[in-house]
C-alpha cells in the first residue's frame, strides 16, 4: 500500500484524531453553512489561523463520493500536478485515492488544446492540500480522494473542466476544493503597497482582498486568476480559477462568500495574511 504520510508539524493542524474531532465539534457550534456547493474555495494556513474557515468551506460542499482537492504555490508556465499514491495519511485515519479518476483525467488533458497538459507527480511537501484532508475526512468519511495542485495560469481553468468530464465519463459524484489564502503583506512577503498600520489593514480588507473575492463573486475563473496574479491578491489563484471552473462546468450559477478573515485577529504583526470560504451553487 502506498501511504503519502503526513508532512506538516503539529503546528499546523493536530496529530490527534479525539483533538480533530473536538475541535471540529466546536467550530460546527458556531453557525450553519448554506450547503450543497459544487465546489468551494478555502484557505490553507494553520488550523489556528484559519482552519475555522476552511472546514466552513468544506462543509458547504454537497454530497459527493470523491473529493478533488486542489492545491497550488506553482508557477502559471507549470503543468497540473497529483499524487500517485493509493491513500494519504490523517489523524482521522487513512484517505483513499480515487485512481480511476486520476487515469481518466490524466486522459482527457492529454487530449486538450492548447496542450497536451500532464499530470506530472506531486513529490514536494506542500501544505496547500494536506492542510484540507483531515477537514475532508472529517466531512466526507467515506469518500475517495483526488490530490491535486493546479499551476496560476490559464491551464488551471482546463484542469477543472476536465475534472467535471472525467467525474461524468465515470458516473462519479465529484466535489471540488481550491485551496488558496489571500494577500501576504509586509515586510516578511516584501510587498507593502499600502504602508502600515490601520491604512495597510484596511487597504487589504477593502480593495486588494475584496477586488479578488468579488472576481470569484462574479463566477468569472478567468478575472479571479487575473486578479490573484496581477494584484497579489492570493498565493494560489489558480486553484481557486480551477475550482470555479469546475462548478460552472457542473451548472454553479452563483457563489456566496462563506467567511473572511485576516491573521491580524489572532495576531498582532506588520506582516499578515488574508482568508476566504466561498462556495459556488
Amino acid at each position: 500500500m502506498a501511504l503519502r504520510k503526513r508532512n506538516l508539524p503539529r503546528g499546523w493542524y493536530p496529530e490527534d484524531g479525539a483533538e480533530v474531532s473536538k475541535l471540529l465539534s466546536g467550530w460546527e457550534l458556531e453557525g450553519e453553512v448554506p450547503a450543497g456547493a459544487a465546489a468551494a474555495v478555502a484557505p490553507h494556513a494553520g488550523w489556528a489561523f484559519s482552519g475555522k474557515l476552511a472546514y466552513r468551506a468544506l462543509r458547504s460542499l454537497r454530497d459527493a463520493q470523491t473529493v478533488a482537492v486542489i492545491g497550488g504555490h506553482l508557477r502559471a508556465s507549470s503543468q497540473p500536478l497529483v499524487a500517485f499514491e493509493e491513500f494519504y495519511d490523517s489523524p482521522l485515519g487513512p484517505l483513499e485515492a480515487d485512481s480511476e479518476l486520476r487515469e481518466e483525467l490524466s486522459r482527457l488533458l492529454g487530449l486538450r488544446k492548447p496542450g497536451p497538459l500532464s499530470l506530472r507527480g506531486d513529490e514536494v511537501p506542500d501544505n496547500t492540500v494536506e492542510v484540507q484532508l483531515p477537514l475532508v475526512k472529517a466531512r466526507f468519511p467515506s469518500a475517495r480522494v483526488l490530490w491535486l495542485r493546479a499551476p496560476n495560469g490559464p491551464a488551471s481553468i482546463l484542469l477543472g473542466q476536465a475534472l467535471s468530464e472525467a467525474a461524468s465519463s465515470l458516473g462519479r459524484k465529484l466535489a471540488c476544493l481550491g485551496s488558496t489564502d489571500l494577500t501576504h503583506y509586509g515586510p516578511s512577503y516584501g510587498f507593502a503597497p499600502a504602508g502600515g498600520g490601520p491604512a495597510a489593514e484596511r487597504w487589504v480588507r477593502e480593495v486588494n482582498d475584496t477586488a479578488f473575492i468579488e472576481a470569484l463573486l462574479s463566477m468569472s475563473p478567468e478575472e479571479g486568476l487575473r486578479r490573484g496574479c496581477d494584484d497579489q491578491s492570493a498565493c494560489s489563484p489558480g486553484a481557486a480559477a480551477a475550482a470555479l471552473a469546475f462548478a460552472l462546468a457542473e451548472g454553479a450559477t452563483r457563489a456566496e462568500l462563506l467567511g473572511y478573515a485576516t491573521s491580524l485577529e489572532l495576531r498582532s504583526d506588520e506582516s499578515f495574511v488574508g482568508y476566504a470560504a466561498l462556495g459556488f451553487y
